[in-house]
């Protein structure tokens, strides 16, 4: 970061001028660029989570319940069901349009979190 980037950020957070664009000193709710870290990890995330609840669900229930019937065994016996998921996970994160979404919600939650300051786990759902 530059040094008037630095000085901006510090300004904000010790009671500085109010800055529209980076009203809580979290970024830009505006911004769609992407950091390393949220193309390799967050966006993942995104993915995986998306993918299990979904697409995957069936896949999921059946190998933790494999996994819950074998106990200690179900290295063994549930390969079928974990190859089932593999296979199910992979296909889901191979498909760019899923991905693109993914990355669409990403930026929407990012995006509320700058505009809001409050993370998505303390935010609540309006009916």
């Amino acid at each position: 970061m530059t040094n008037v980037v630095m000085m901006s950020m510090n300004m904000e957070g010790a009671g500085g001028s109010f800055n529209p664009r980076n009203p809580h000193g979290k970024g830009d709710p505006e911004d769609l660029s992407l950091r390393k870290v949220e193309m390799e990890v967050m966006v993942p995330k995104v993915m995986r989570d998306r993918a299990k609840e979904f697409h995957c669900n069936k896949e999921v229930k059946a190998f933790e319940s494999c996994c819950k019937e074998n106990g200690i065994s179900m290295v063994i016996t549930c390969r079928k069901e974990n190859s089932a998921l593999k296979d199910c996970l992979t296909s889901w994160y191979q498909n760019e349009t899923f991905k693109e979404e993914c990355k669409q919600i990403y930026l929407q939650e990012r995006s509320e979190y700058r505009r809001t300051g409050i993370p998505k786990k303390h935010r609540v759902e309006k009916v």
